[in-house]
C-alpha cells in the first residue's frame, strides 16, 4: 500500500480579532494569507486507539472541532504518538514553538477542548455507529453547519456544553447501500460545498477508521465521500464520476481511495481522468492548523546541489547506484536514526509551499548535506500522467514548473501505475507522456520514473530519463536485498551500469548502509543529480517507452 501523499495549506499565523471576521467565508483549499505575529494556542496528545467501539468517537468529535476552532485563527494543534504514520506531529509542534513563537496551552481531555472550544460551533450532529458511511456525511453536514460530530454515547456531553442537536443520522440511512446514502448526501449537501476540492475519505474501514484530515475538510466545507472507483461498485462509481466532473479544474482530492472497496491505482487512474490532483493521506493531521502559517522571515530554499546545474560529468566503467525515498518525507523515515550517512534523494509533496509551508521549512531546516530534494509526484500533485486530459496537461506542469522553481528543485519523479497492481506490472509512459514532459520541463536536469522497476528511458540534450531498476521492500531481509542487487549487477554487465533504487518508505537508512558494504564492486553510491549528470555521459542504455502491445489500463479502466 503505497502512501503519497501529499498535504495542504498556505497563509501566516492568523492575527486575533477584527483581521478574522472574513477569514471563515473562505472555503477555498488556499486560505487568505493574515499577517505572522506570536500567538498562543492550544495542544492535545492523541493515543492510538482508533477503534469505532472504543476510541474513535471521541476523536471524530475532537476533529471535528478542531477544523471549527482553527476556521479563523490556528487554535488547536494535536499531536499523535511516534508509531503513527505521520510521525513529525511532535517535531513539527516543537517547529512552532521555535520558529513562530506559537504558545501553547496542554488540553487534557474532550471536556476540556469543549470547554474552551464549543463557542466556535452552533451544534453537534448525530452519526450512526452502525452505518459506516454515515461518519462522512456528519462530517460533511459539520462542515456546513458548524457542528461538532458526536456519537450517541457522547450527546449528554455535548449538551453539557451548551450544544444543541443540528441533525440526527441515526437510522436515517439503516439497510441502504452506500451509493443511496452518498446520493442523498449529494442531493442535499453537495450544492453548498466548496467545488475546489472534495475529501475522499476512505482509508482505513471496517473497525478501525482514521480520518485525521477531517479537520481541514470541515474546515473548508468540503463533501465527504468514500466511494469505490472500482466497475464493479458500477452505482458508486457513476456518483464518483459526477462528483469529479463538477468540480472545478484543477482540484484537488483530498485524502485516499477506502481500503477493501477499490485500490489505489484505480481511484488515482479515475481523477487523474479529470485532470485533479490527489493529496493525501485520510490520516494527515493538522491541516486546519498548518495553513496558517507561511514561512518564517528572510526564509527561502536552497537545495543540496551537489554539481552546477550545467555541469558535464564523466561516468567511469564501473556501476552508479542512487537512493530515491519516495512515499513524500512526511511518512518515510525522516525522524529515524541513519538519516544524512548516505546520498538520499526525497520526494517532496510540491503542495505543501500552499499547504503546509512551516512543514516543508522544518523538513528544509533539518535536512543534512547527504539530503536532496526532488520534485513530485508527477506533477503538482499526485497523477498518472498517461491518463491526464492533453489539454489540462500544460496548465497542470506550468503550476509544477513554478512550485519547483520556489523549492529550488530540479529532478522531477513520475509515477503511472494505472497498468499496474501494487509493485507489479507495468509501470511505463508512454512515448507521447515522455515528449509533454520533455516540453514542459525545459530546464530540469533529468527525470525518473516508476515505483517498483519499470522500463522507460530516454535521452534527450543532456538530460536523461532513468526508471527504478529496484525496489526495496522494508521487510525483506537486507540479505536478500543485497543478493539481489548484485545479481542486478552481474546481469547488467555493460559499464557504466546505471541502477536506480526506490526506497519505500519506513526503510531503516542504517540498513541500508549494511546493503552497501556488501555490494560486488566495483560501484559507487552517489546522488541522484550526480547520478543523473553521469547518465546523460554515457548511453548505455537502451530508449524505450510503454509497449503499445502491451496493457495501457488497469483492469476496469
Amino acid at each position: 500500500m503505497k502512501k503519497y501523499l501529499s498535504f495542504v495549506l498556505i497563509a501566516a499565523v492568523a492575527a486575533l480579532g477584527a483581521s478574522h471576521a472574513g477569514a471563515a467565508e473562505n472555503t477555498s483549499s488556499a486560505p487568505a494569507v493574515q499577517t505572522p505575529e506570536a500567538h498562543h494556542a492550544w495542544v492535545m496528545h492523541f493515543d492510538g486507539n482508533w477503534l469505532v467501539k472504543e476510541g474513535l468517537p471521541e476523536k471524530a468529535m475532537l476533529i471535528s472541532l478542531q477544523g471549527l476552532a482553527n476556521r479563523t485563527a490556528p487554535r488547536l494543534y494535536i499531536i499523535h504518538p511516534k508509531d503513527y504514520q505521520w510521525e513529525i506531529t511532535e517535531p513539527l509542534y516543537e517547529f512552532y514553538e521555535r520558529k513562530h513563537g506559537v504558545e501553547f496551552t496542554p488540553i487534557a481531555n474532550a471536556n476540556d477542548a469543549l470547554t474552551q472550544f464549543a463557542r466556535y460551533a452552533k451544534g453537534y450532529v448525530v452519526w450512526d455507529t452502525q452505518v459506516e458511511p454515515s461518519l462522512n456525511v456528519a462530517f460533511t453536514i459539520a462542515g456546513l453547519e458548524d457542528a461538532v460530530v458526536v456519537s450517541e454515547a457522547l450527546i449528554p456531553l455535548a449538551e453539557q456544553h451548551g450544544l444543541k442537536k443540528i441533525d440526527d443520522l441515526r437510522g436515517r440511512y439503516a439497510g441502504q447501500t452506500d451509493a443511496q446514502i452518498y446520493q442523498d448526501a449529494y442531493n442535499h449537501y453537495w450544492a453548498r460545498c466548496t467545488k475546489d476540492a472534495v475529501m475522499l475519505m476512505g482509508g482505513h474501514r471496517g473497525g478501525i477508521r482514521m480520518p485525521g484530515m477531517a479537520d481541514w475538510g470541515v474546515r473548508q466545507k468540503m463533501f465527504f465521500e468514500d466511494l469505490s472507483a472500482d466497475p464493479k461498485d458500477a452505482a458508486e462509481l457513476a456518483l464518483e464520476r459526477k462528483i469529479l466532473s463538477e468540480l472545478k479544474p484543477g482540484s484537488t482530492v483530498f485524502g485516499w481511495h477506502p481500503y477493501g472497496k477499490d485500490t489505489e491505482e484505480q481511484h488515482t487512474t479515475l481523477l487523474s481522468s479529470y485532470g485533479l490532483k490527489m493529496e493525501g493521506l485520510h490520516n494527515l493531521p493538522n491541516l486546519s492548523f498548518n495553513c496558517q502559517f507561511t514561512f518564517t522571515p528572510g526564509f527561502k530554499f536552497t537545495n543540496n546541489n551537489n554539481v552546477p546545474l550545467d555541469a558535464k560529468l564523466t561516468a567511469k566503467p564501473k556501476v552508479y547506484l542512487a537512493f530515491v525515498q519516495s512515499d513524500s518525507i512526511g511518512i518515510g523515515v525522516w525522524t529515524k536514526p541513519g538519516r544524512g550517512k548516505l546520498p538520499f534523494a526525497w520526494q517532496v509533496t510540491m503542495n505543501w509551499t500552499k499547504f503546509s509551508p512551516a512543514a516543508l521549512e522544518y523538513f528544509h531546516e533539518s535536512a543534512t548535506p547527504n539530503d536532496y530534494f526532488i520534485g513530485g509526484l508527477s506533477g503538482p500533485g499526485y497523477m498518472y500522467p498517461n491518463h491526464i486530459p492533453a489539454d489540462r496537461f500544460p496548465g497542470l506542469m506550468a503550476e509544477a514548473r513554478k512550485l519547483m522553481a520556489q523549492l529550488d528543485e530540479h529532478v522531477m519523479e513520475i509515477m503511472d501505475n494505472s497498468a499496474a497492481d501494487g509493485n507489479l506490472g507495468n509501470a511505463d509512459l508512454t512515448k507521447a507522456t515522455v515528449d509533454a514532459y520533455y516540453k514542459a520541463f525545459p530546464d530540469v536536469i533529468g527525470f525518473i520514473n516508476g515505483y517498483g522497476p519499470a522500463r522507460t528511458r530516454d535521452l534527450r540534450d543532456t538530460r536523461p530519463m532513468i526508471s527504478y531498476e529496484y525496489y526495496i521492500n522494508p521487510k525483506r531481509p537486507r540479505e536478500e536485498v543485497a543478493a539481489d542487487l548484485n545479481e542486478m549487477i552481474a546481469l547488467n554487465t555493460k559499464r557504466p551500469y546505471f541502477l536506480l533504487v526506490h526506497v519505500r518508505e519506513s526503510n531503516d537508512v542504517n540498513s541500508l548502509i549494511e546493503v552497501t558494504k556488501q555490494l560486488d564492486g566495483p560501484t559507487e553510491i552517489v546522488p541522484l543529480d550526480v547520478f543523473l549528470k553521469l547518465a546523460a555521459s554515457n548511453k548505455t542504455y537502451t530508449t524505450r517507452y510503454q509497449d503499445p502491445n502491451e496493457p495501457k489500463h488497469f483492469k476496469g479502466f
